[in-house]
């Protein structure tokens, strides 16, 4: 059976010289950096200089990026620690926040009685940034929480813009940017940001290992306590041959970033025309349809399809040996509707089936050929 991999915004396939690299560490460099004979310096040293060569793609020193086991984990140290240690009584968030931020500040209203305001959010999924600006007059110690690019329906945040009126106002920034690292440049000496989230596997390094960008003299302390690992921040012996992977990987990704982009892109932008040829009235969830307000490595489509047909939907995709999703894969096994898409479609629209498509530089067209061929059997 043909077998297409069209969900690449859940994770993606580890690139082959990045399993060569950790491979080579885990049979040479079993040291623990932490060790102060020659295995562990060994190991050290390649801790340190991953380090540095991940703070160099974002232009910010490498005693700013903290190794942790993914986003989750980078998101849970910021939040928790800026509420417990720096004070804020109140975080600006929206509900179509990725649930390891929302979840959080859920946990953090129940354990500290602070305040959460949640943005308004428009048919389009973008947020209200008058709103925005009234909240950020309150007197209150503030931080604001926002996804760089939405994960479900690919919606681009103005980062610069955010991060500028937080600075004028005073209040600390955070946003996951899970879904950008690896796909965009990010150069946080012009982004006044105060914290991000990183996770390896979705720029085709492995699992189990990310990073949390924190601005130097922060004020943050640790979640998870033990040694004095990673400047203090983040206890517990670090995993070399993931964060030499992960190195390995956000280079990678960077050299070829532009030839890797013009590939998807058109990727993206052939299957948007063929879906449209396909179904006359088919729509595009968020901005996915456009290249410039969204991410190019993924479509939200809403199909017009018949409700006896759309239930089935995603099994036959299934069966047919298409792997896509239809929200974020944190919720699979989940019978709810996506968190996402419920917040900005009316009614008649969440009766469809809306599926997400995530592209990776090893797609092609002709798979997109075939999954339009499959999605012809449902018109």
């Amino acid at each position: 059976m043909k077998t297409i991999y069209f969900d690449n915004a859940a994770t993606t396939a580890i690139r082959e010289s990045v399993v060569d690299k950790m491979s080579e560490i885990m049979k040479n460099n079993f040291g623990n950096p932490s060790s102060t004979h020659s295995y562990g310096r060994q190991s050290k040293a390649l801790v340190e200089s991953s380090r540095k060569r991940i703070a160099s793609h974002f232009n910010v020193s490498a005693a700013e990026i903290i190794f942790t086991s993914g986003g989750t984990e980078a998101d849970n140290l910021v939040l928790r620690s800026a509420v417990k240690d720096l004070g804020v009584t109140e975080i600006i968030s929206t509900k179509i926040e990725h649930h390891a931020v929302l979840h959080t500040l859920d946990e953090l209203k129940t354990e500290f009685g602070i305040s959460v305001q949640y943005l308004n959010v428009n048919s389009n999924g973008d947020i209200d940034v008058e709103q925005l600006t009234e909240l950020l007059a309150s007197p209150k110690k503030q931080l604001v929480s926002l996804m760089h690019i939405n994960n479900e329906i690919g919606n681009k945040l103005d980062l610069k813009g955010i991060a500028t009126l937080c600075k004028a106002n005073d209040a600390l920034f955070h946003s996951d940017t899970v879904q950008s690292v690896g796909h965009y440049k990010l150069d946080l000496q012009e982004i006044p940001i105060d914290y991000l989230a990183a996770s390896a596997h979705k720029f085709h390094g492995p699992k189990g290992v990310g990073f949390a960008f924190i601005r130097k003299n922060s004020g943050l302390r640790a979640s998870i306590f033990g040694g004095e690992q990673e400047r203090g921040l983040r206890a517990g012996t670090e995993s070399i041959h993931n964060i030499v992977g992960m190195d390995e990987a956000l280079d990678l990704a960077y050299q070829n970033l532009d030839d890797e982009r013009k590939h998807i892109e058109g990727l993206k932008t052939y299957f948007i025309d063929q879906l449209k040829n396909t179904f006359s009235d088919v729509s595009f969830n968020g901005q996915s349809e456009s290249i410039e307000q969204s991410t190019y490595t993924l479509v939200n489509v809403c199909l017009p399809i018949a409700p006896e047909k759309a239930g089935m939907l995603h099994f036959q995709l299934d069966l047919k040996g298409i792997a896509c999703s239809k929200g974020s894969a944190c919720q699979s096994g989940s019978s709810q509707n996506s968190h996402v898409l419920t917040e900005i479609l009316d009614e008649e629209h969440l009766q469809r089936p809306s599926v997400r498509f995530s592209f990776s530089k090893y797609n092609t067209k002709e798979e997109v050929d075939y999954v339009i061929d499959v999605l012809k059997e449902f018109v």
